[in-house]
């Protein structure tokens, strides 16, 4: 298999207006080595079609179908962008013959050239080994001399060593050595941390790394005004924010789909609440969304879920 293909326009569909009145009327798919930098607003959705590292983590395999499924809901969704904005559908990546690192240094780098030619990448998973991909794209095309603040919408920490390989557990792990070895600091974020879902070791490794998180009984949108205080506070030491959010976060009720289900987990409300106040800070880099795993999915609803999260990000850029 290509490590890369172009999404067919058949993906997207709905209902027709001739007005661009959906999405599906307003999305191009085009193939990523045509696009040229251009100073107009552009988005780029760009699929991340592998769950080798969900594989190795001992979870439910599926998530490889995870951007396709999101796509084609998204299409049917309502377009309200203006007619400057293009939204652009880049194509995927895919993890060939289990080689989860190749895969994670090419979308490293199409992230860094979506970053070089002024569109504001979506990356659709695929395991949450995507973000090791996407963090590594926005830092090649930030460089050192800026910091970048992640923020993780998760049950997990996914600080797990990768000693014996990466998975789709050892993301941030990975991060915070690389951030080490280079003398940068690691900035990171997590917002709906579960107990039940992460072993003392984690915590342990959590607190060595000063990984700043809020814990699933507190992240809940009736705190909604101290949590934008803890958003903000974390946003303000560093130049730039990226954003990942994992879908097995969300409580089994609103995303059966995913590869670790759980109905403890957060709400939709809170997480649209904090992601508009961190859009609202400028430094929002590169968003993706992790774990959808349609296998699993009960009448699309994880699907849903994530086209509405993408679908809100948007149009609120």
């Amino acid at each position: 298999m290509e490590l890369y293909n172009r999404t067919s326009p058949e993906t997207y569909s709905g209902r027709a207006s001739n007005q661009n009145l959906y999405v599906h009327e307003k999305v191009l798919c085009v193939d990523v080595s045509s696009l040229e930098k251009s100073s107009d607003k552009r988005v780029a959705l760009l699929g991340y079609a592998c769950d080798e590292g969900v594989k190795r983590n001992q979870g439910r395999f599926g998530a490889v179908k995870g951007p396709d499924a999101i796509r084609k809901k998204l299409g049917k969704l309502p377009n309200h962008l203006d007619d400057e904005t293009a939204l652009l559908d880049v194509g995927s990546i895919h993890c060939s013959n289990a080689d989860l690192e190749t895969a994670q240094d090419k979308l490293a780098h199409q992230v860094q050239q979506l970053l070089n030619g002024n569109l504001f990448p979506i990356v659709l998973g695929g395991g949450h080994d995507i973000a090791y991909g996407t963090y590594n794209g926005i830092k090649k095309y930030l460089g050192n001399a800026k910091s970048i603040g992640i923020i993780n919408f998760d049950a997990h920490f996914d600080l797990r060593s990768n000693q014996d390989g990466n998975t789709s557990g050892t993301p941030f792990y990975q991060i915070a050595k690389d951030c080490e070895a280079s003398g940068t600091a690691f900035h990171y974020l997590c917002l709906g941390i579960r107990e039940d879902a992460n072993d003392s070791s984690l915590f342990k490794t959590a607190k060595e790394l000063d990984v700043k998180y809020i814990l699933r009984d507190t992240f809940r949108i009736e705190f909604h005004n101290e949590i934008n205080a803890w958003i903000n506070a974390f946003i303000q030491n560093v130049d730039a924010v990226y954003v990942t959010i994992d879908l097995d976060g969300f409580s089994s009720a609103y995303a059966p789909g995913v590869s670790a289900p759980s109905p403890m987990g957060f709400t939709p409300d809170v997480v649209l609440a904090s992601l508009k106040t961190i859009i609202a800070s400028g430094k929002l880099t590169a968003l993706d969304i992790a774990e959808l795993n349609p296998t699993y999915d009960i009448d699309d609803q994880t699907a849903r879920l994530a086209a509405s999260l993408v679908h809100s990000v948007i149009h609120s850029l």
